[in-house]
């Protein structure tokens, strides 16, 4: 059974930082390219941030300089350092597996991320 689970969210004033985590289970994590997406209210789900199993990122221009996707093969596990955070960095926060033959996804059940004074 695939799981993907996210933790790591809550509440942060403009400014400050967090960092997510999502640990998956039966995947085999060294083959998925991991992602983070986030969706805000009355928007679609957009990409945040890739990494590959060979550690090549990929992020939105939004969060450039600001986010910082990584993964700890050996614990099957991707986080995403948040720093500066702003207002709209506010959505609920998606971990993503994709296998890179297959093709195959499955994600977590998404964690909230709310930016307010």
């Amino acid at each position: 059974q695939v799981q993907l689970a996210e933790s790591g969210g809550g509440l942060v004033q403009p400014g400050g930082s967090l960092r997510l985590s999502c640990t998956t289970s039966g995947i085999t994590f060294s083959f998925n390219v991991m992602g983070w997406y986030r969706q805000a209210p009355g928007k679609e789900r957009e990409l945040v941030a890739t990494i590959t199993s060979s550690g090549r990122t990929n992020y939105a221009d939004s969060v450039k300089d600001r986010f910082t996707i990584s993964r700890d093969d050996a614990k099957n596990t991707v986080y995403l350092q948040m720093n500066s955070l702003k207002r709209e960095d506010t959505a609920v926060y998606y971990c993503n597996a994709k296998h890179q033959y297959s093709q195959s996804t499955n994600w977590g059940q998404g964690t909230q991320v709310t930016v307010s004074s």
